[in-house]
């Protein structure tokens, strides 16, 4: 059974709420799953991604395959770069204490890159009402890791 690690796609029109499951490759995009394991709404500022990555990791090692863009998420997430530095301790490349100390030192700079980012990020226009006021812009919200 090939098993895919895809997006369901939730939400109502033109407001898209993604679930990140884990189906059958030949079920239909929002029918049958096996497994959810977090969701994604690209519609915040920064995109909101919750994912239970050790499940995903899990899934990873059995064998699952990840579309194009939760490839991106858990890549974002570290999972992608989890499942290289374990693959490098399979081999006997490196050691568990070095593979850690890898990810500790990955996990500090994506979050400072993270938080830069959302800094540098564009502030948000000013929306004008009807009597000709300008109203507050609104502030990004940025997603606990």
């Amino acid at each position: 059974m090939p098993v895919k690690i895809r997006l369901q796609r939730m939400g109502r029109k033109k407001a898209p709420f993604y679930h990140i499951i884990i189906a059958d490759s030949r079920s239909p995009r929002d029918g049958r799953f096996i497994e959810n394991i977090g969701s994604y709404n690209p519609t915040t500022i920064p995109a909101t991604i919750t994912l239970d990555a050790p499940k995903a990791l899990d899934w990873m090692q059995k064998g699952a395959q990840p579309t194009d863009t939760v490839r991106r998420l858990l890549s974002y997430k570290g999972v992608m770069f989890q499942k290289h530095l374990i693959r490098g301790v399979k081999k006997g490349v490196l050691t568990q204490e070095i593979a850690d100390t890898k990810m500790a030192a990955w996990s500090e700079s994506h979050k400072n890159s993270v938080l830069d980012a959302v800094k540098k990020a564009k502030p948000a226009r000013k929306k004008k009402s009807k009597k000709g006021e300008a109203t507050a812009p609104v502030t990004p919200v940025v997603a606990a890791e």
